[in-house]
C-alpha cells in the first residue's frame, strides 16, 4: 500500500511541477529503528520528508493528529500505511506505540514543534522526540522542509495546481540519545536551527510573500506575533470544547 501511494504522490509531484533538492539522504540508516524529527511550515511536510527514507527502500511512520485519522478519506489510507494518530488531549498510547514501532526498526516521523510554525522558524520543542528515542534507545535524525509552506499552510489557500515550485529537503547527521530528555531537545532543535538557515541561504526568496520569514524580509509574522496567534488558538479551542 506504502508503496503504490508512492508511486501516485510522485505522479502529483510531476504534475505541480515541484523540484526537490535532496541532502543528506545518506544519514538515514539502512536498518534499525529511529526517530525522524521534522520542522513543521505546512500541511505537506511529512509527504516530502520522507523522501530521502527512500534511497534505501525505507518507509516512515509518521505520528498524526487524531482528526486526520478520523477523516472518512485520508483516515483508512493514514491506517494502511501504518501511521501513528495522536491525541493532543491525551497522548500515551500514542507515545507507546511509537516506541514499539522504534524497538522494532522502524523509522517514526515526529514533529517536535507539535504544530506548524506561523513564523516559519522553528518554534520551541516539546519532550515527546526526545523521550522517544531514549526509551526506545534509537538515535535522532533531524531533517528540515524548506519551500512546503508555499503550497498548503495555515491560513492560506492551498496552491496543489503546478507551481514549480522548488522544495528542499536536508537531512542532519545522527543524534544518539546520551542526554536528558530536555538537553536532547535542545541539543536536536539547535541543529535543526542551523540546518533551516542553511538551506535558506541557497533558496530564492521573495521580498514581502506571506511564505517567507520576516528574518528574511517576508510579511510573515515574528515568532513573538505567531506565539500569540496560536495562544489565542488555544485558548479557542479550549473554549469550544
Amino acid at each position: 500500500m506504502y508503496f503504490t501511494v508512492i508511486g501516485i504522490a510522485r505522479t502529483m509531484f510531476a504534475v505541480q511541477g515541484l523540484k526537490f533538492t535532496v541532502t543528506g539522504a545518506e544519514n538515514i540508516p539502512a536498518a534499525g529503528g529511529a526517530v525522524i524529527a521534522v520542522n513543521h511550515t505546512g500541511y505537506t511536510d511529512f509527504i516530502y520528508a520522507g523522501l530521502p527514507a527512500r534511497k534505501t527502500k525505507r518507509y516512515v511512520r509518521f505520528m498524526a493528529k487524531r482528526e486526520v485519522f478520523d477523516n472518512k478519506i485520508s483516515g483508512p489510507i493514514m491506517r494502511a500505511l501504518g501511521h501513528i494518530s495522536v491525541d493532543r488531549a491525551d497522548g500515551a498510547e500514542s507515545f507507546r506505540q511509537a516506541v514499539a514501532k522504534l524497538k522494532a526498526g522502524e523509522l517514526v516521523g515526529v514533529y517536535p514543534e507539535a504544530t506548524i510554525s506561523r513564523s516559519f522558524e522553528i518554534k520551541d520543542f516539546k519532550s515527546g522526540a526526545a523521550r522517544m528515542a531514549l526509551e526506545a534507545g534509537v538515535p535522532i535524525i533531524p531533517v528540515v522542509v524548506w519551500g512546503a509552506q508555499r503550497i498548503w499552510t495555515k491560513g492560506f489557500p492551498k496552491r496543489l495546481g503546478r507551481t514549480n515550485t522548488p522544495v528542499s529537503v536536508a537531512v542532519g547527521t545522527p543524534i544518539a540519545p546520551v542526554e536528558p530528555a530536555a538537553e536532547l531537545s535542545a541539543r536536536v532543535r539547535t541543529a535543526m536551527q542551523d540546518m533551516l538557515h542553511q538551506v535558506q541561504q541557497d533558496y530564492v526568496h521573495e521580498p514581502g510573500a506571506y511564505w517567507v520569514p520576516a528574518r528574511l524580509g517576508g510579511s510573515a509574522p515574528t515568532r513573538e506575533e505567531a506565539d500569540r496567534l496560536d495562544a489565542a488558538e488555544a485558548e479557542a479551542r479550549t473554549k469550544t470544547r
